[in-house]
């Protein structure tokens, strides 16, 4: 791409950030230029946070039927998966799929709470008490 054909659009991060791209100057060498987005790029990122979204709200859905437990929510909140989760609790992943039940999550001592907690960045009460 030329230099002066580099995207200026509007982009979802523009406020915080721009993107680095290669791009051939005058003399057809390769350089670096700064570009604020694209309008292609930014109706990808949308449409991939429009499905984070869903799947956030059908975890809260999930959590008010009673199929599934806070931690639940608050995994798909902050955009974890159990391997990822595992990593920060310390917790072994068939153990993060048991505490997914409601049942089950109810008995879970203070400490395993405290876990789950500071992995979400939140209270241990507001793990406890979330009802959806």
């Amino acid at each position: 791409m030329k230099k002066e054909d580099l995207p200026q659009d509007t982009g979802a991060l523009e406020k915080f950030t721009r993107e680095v791209c290669y791009v051939k100057n005058e003399d057809g060498k390769y350089e670096t230029a700064l570009s604020k987005g694209w309008e292609v790029k930014k109706l990808a990122l949308d449409s991939a946070w429009e499905d984070v979204n869903e799947r956030v709200e059908e975890a809260r859905q999930a959590v008010i039927r009673g199929e599934k437990s806070p931690i639940y929510y608050f995994m798909e909140l902050r955009l974890m998966d159990l391997t990822v989760l595992s990593g920060y609790t310390g917790i072994f992943s068939f153990f993060i799929k048991r505490h997914l039940k409601p049942a089950v999550f109810k008995n879970l001592s203070e400490r395993k709470l405290e876990k789950y907690a500071r992995a979400f960045d939140i209270t241990v009460d507001s793990l406890k008490n979330f009802k959806g």
